[in-house]
């Protein structure tokens, strides 16, 4: 089983803002981060989930962690 820990954000609503996603399959962590100068922050917390989502194996089993609401609903 593999975990996604996830998390965006943005200094203003729009504005710059910046999105991580940690990795962790077999005790092995890999961090994906990444940002843009104009965006939102369920822009940042959507981007962390899905390229965390696409750097894990295809056919892997995941668990994905946020505090995000809109990404959870």
């Amino acid at each position: 089983m593999i975990s996604i820990y996830t998390d965006g954000s943005c200094q203003r609503n729009p504005g710059r803002g910046g999105w991580a996603a940690i990795i962790v399959d077999d005790g092995n962590k890999r961090v994906l981060s990444g940002g843009e100068k104009r965006t939102t922050n369920n822009r940042m917390e959507l981007m962390a989930a899905i390229q965390g989502l696409e750097a894990a194996p295809k056919g892997s089993t995941v668990v994905l962690y946020t505090d995000s609401q809109y990404l959870v609903n």
